[in-house]
């Protein structure tokens, strides 16, 4: 797998946030886990001269930019195993600072075309599988390699992922750059996928528009940047795309932030021994002017001074928790307001707030190893490193369960005792507040479960390689012809899932339908040979009802030619509660007003289970069924209603036989019927006779309820039934007489 990396800034050359140690971590573990990346980085004149001096020429050519033809040179570093290449010109790079210029539109439109054309000019054997953009910065690449370069045998192969890092931040322009810059006023699919208002163009919305994948920063992020309130007006665009978009975590140097090996820290710790961390602490509050005490818990802030990032409640929360007894650190620079806030607490609470208005890196090293807490309340966060920090070297994280700091931070369970952390769901002070308090009650009461907090916190895996794992199944299941090593060749399947979320929803209908077939298929076969089958049928009805009803079908057209069959025409669930309490009354001479209110008192299920057992029964062999259930009828109560159903399709099967060349219509085998019902029945059955017609007037007046359940298709047959009982009553009232 070739990978092409693209980025605005990379660690360690040049770095102004998140984006950078994205950039300078990912592509070296993508290289350890077997695939060939290149990264491509503008070369800024911030770069320090080490590492110009071992750049080599690599290549040259020019780039047209609407109606300019600008120089582009590729630099070659090689620089821990991976390989960067820089693009030079000098008219848009050589400046003190990465961003901020008045032509930032015209100097990442530049960059984005110089990667697309440098995919051209790179090494021999080296041809990109993946082009991997990051930020509004590169965004212009997928457009550009759709629109200019589609076609080329080259670039046909090429598959884009785009991932955000921070979606408010998407780089709107006025449209007169499309045509005097991009050149893609005349496209007109680009012209209109460009596009965000009547007067302006956004590189992040056609990124979004362009790319093959979408990747963020954190699965929670993913969610709520498709949604108005963190989408930053992209959020329907994020919605159509959803299937292509995913997030999946950041992870850190887990080399460079280990507090074992750390040399900017005042001691050295492992997990087993946390010895050094005290002395951490104690050197932190001598250099902060607080009090050196180890029976007061320390809660650093390393944070921009701004909004987002939750100030409006520390200033909110902060005099409630200094008073409280925590002492507050707290490192950075941002809005003038919150600066001075932190200055007026400063002097309000000497010995237990230090504010450092600053941008220290070493300072915030040793802010991590020396802290008891680490405070994150931000409004929204795509990722968050500095929790992950925090939990590396033991400082436990209280977190707002926003983004990545809800996908990194699992809150402390204090029955459980699980978590790494503590946090708060809503953006408020006052919640915010009782989350530190928890966390410091912790500290002061139950030290043993603070360590063992402490303990789970520093045992988290937030390498580089798990992530790498993940981008890798994403890159592999969009190239599914190119063979993945085979110690992890099962995972792309499994793991990308947004880009194959419209294909995947068909596989699961299928299956289940696959698995009903033969089900269907078994019923008529298997109730033939063996009595004791119909029981294992009782057992596979309960579990799909569907598939008794295709098999009530036949088991109904062999037995029309009875009495009791006529009501069961109907194949309604009403028709079916008829019978079954007709059925449960002719064994019984005597009934009970108990027995009855139990007849009543079933359910629809029990009357489909009911007949789903009598049916198979019927097609045992039915002299013997039927003396083995009347004798358990008559001695328990519990057997009666099994026994009555065997015993009336006896009588059923043994008309079938009589009636079989009858073959007319309803109608015609009602008048058929009438007839021999009242010459087949013997003489000393008659006390079942006049069982039957009691119980089959009172199944008259009793099963009316049951009309409420829905009718089948079948129900037309329903009104038929009524001239088919007059005549049973006549039939019987006949029998009486004689």
């Amino acid at each position: 797998m070739q990978i092409v990396f693209a980025s605005a800034e990379c660690a360690p050359f040049v770095k102004t946030g998140g984006l950078g140690d994205v950039a300078g971590s990912l592509p070296a573990a993508l290289v350890r886990a077997g695939a060939e990346v290149i990264v491509m980085v503008p070369k800024y004149a911030t770069i320090k001269d080490e590492y110009k001096a071992q750049m080599e020429h690599f290549s040259d050519f020019y780039v047209s930019l609407g109606w300019r033809n600008e120089y582009c040179g590729l630099e070659k570093l090689e620089h821990d195993g991976v390989t960067y290449m820089f693009i030079d010109n000098e008219r848009y790079f050589a400046r003190d600072y990465p961003y901020g210029f008045f032509d930032d539109g015209e100097r990442f439109a530049f960059f984005s075309k110089a990667i697309t054309e440098s995919l051209q000019h790179l090494p021999a054997g080296f041809e990109c599988d993946i082009l991997h953009c990051n930020d509004w910065q590169t965004a212009l690449a997928p457009v550009f390699l759709r629109e200019f370069y589609q076609g080329l045998p080259l670039y046909d192969r090429v598959k884009t992922v785009f991932s955000i890092h921070n979606v408010a931040f998407q780089g709107q322009f006025s449209d007169t750059v499309m045509e005097d810059i991009l050149g893609v006023a005349h496209i007109p699919a680009a012209a209109s996928q460009l596009r965000c208002d009547a007067c302006s163009i956004n590189y992040m919305l056609g990124a979004l528009r362009y790319a093959d994948a979408i990747t963020t920063v954190s699965p929670t992020y993913a969610n709520e940047i498709q949604t108005p309130e963190f989408g930053e007006g992209l959020d329907g665009v994020l919605r159509e795309r959803s299937y292509a978009l995913q997030g999946i975590l950041n992870g850190i140097d887990v080399a460079g932030f280990d507090p074992a090996t750390d040399k900017r820290i005042a001691a050295n710790y492992t997990v087993e021994d946390r010895s050094g961390k005290a002395v951490c602490k104690a050197k932190l509050q001598e250099e902060l002017g607080l009090e050196v005490r180890d029976d007061r818990p320390l809660m650093v802030m390393v944070t921009r001074l701004t909004r987002q990032k939750g100030m409006d409640l520390v200033m909110y929360a902060l005099d409630r928790i200094l008073a409280g007894g925590v002492q507050v650190a707290v490192l950075g620079t941002g809005d003038r307001d919150y600066e001075d806030g932190l200055r007026y607490f400063q002097d309000k609470y000497p010995g237990t707030m230090a504010a450092r208005i600053e941008f220290d890196p070493a300072l915030s090293q040793r802010m991590y190893a020396a802290a008891d807490m680490f405070l994150m309340p931000s409004k929204f966060e795509p990722c968050g490193l500095s929790q992950i920090i925090a939990m590396r070297y033991g400082t436990l994280p209280i977190v707002r369960e926003t983004g990545g700091l809800k996908d990194t931070v699992i809150p402390y369970n204090e029955f459980t005792g699980e978590g790494t952390g503590f946090s708060f769901s809503n953006f408020n002070g006052d919640e915010m507040g009782d989350a530190v308090f928890r966390a410091a009650r912790l500290f002061w009461d139950n030290r043993d479960a603070w360590n063992q907090l402490v303990t789970q916190a520093m045992s988290q895996d937030f390498s580089w390689t798990r992530s790498a794992d993940k981008y890798l199944d994403l890159y592999f299941f969009m190239h599914p012809e190119i063979e993945r090593p085979a110690a992890v060749v099962d995972e792309p399947e499994a793991v990308a899932e947004p880009v194959a979320a419209e294909a995947e929803p068909a596989a699961p209908l299928n299956e289940p339908a696959a698995a009903d077939v033969p089900k269907a298929e078994e019923k008529p076969v298997e109730p033939e040979p063996a009595k004791a089958e119909p029981e294992v049928k009782a057992e596979v009805v309960p579990k799909a009802e569907a598939e008794v009803k295709p098999a009530a079908k036949p088991a109904a057209k062999k037995t029309t030619t009875r009495k009791t069959t006529a009501k069961k025409a109907t194949t309604t669930k009403a028709a079916a509660a008829k019978t079954t309490a007709a059925k449960a009354t002719t064994t019984r001479k005597r009934t009970t007003a108990a027995a009855k209110k139990a007849a009543e008192a079933e359910g629809a299920p029990e009357v489909k289970a009911e007949v789903a057992e009598a049916k198979p029964a019927a097609k045992a062999p039915a002299k013997t069924a039927a003396k083995k259930t009347t004798t358990k009828a008559a001695t328990t109560k519990a057997a009666a209603k099994p026994a009555a159903k065997t015993t009336t399709r006896k009588r059923s099967t043994t008309k079938a036989k009589k009636d079989t060349t009858k073959t007319a219509t309803p109608k015609a085998e009602a008048k058929v019927e009438e007839k021999p019902a009242v010459k087949a029945e013997p003489a000393p059955k008659a006390a079942e006779v006049k069982a039957e017609t009691k119980a089959t007037r009172k199944a008259e007046a009793k099963p009316e309820p049951a009309k409420e359940t829905p009718v089948s298709p079948a129900a037309p047959a329903e009104k038929k039934a009524p001239s088919k009982k007059t005549s049973v009553r006549k039939a019987t009232a006949t029998r009486k007489r004689r």
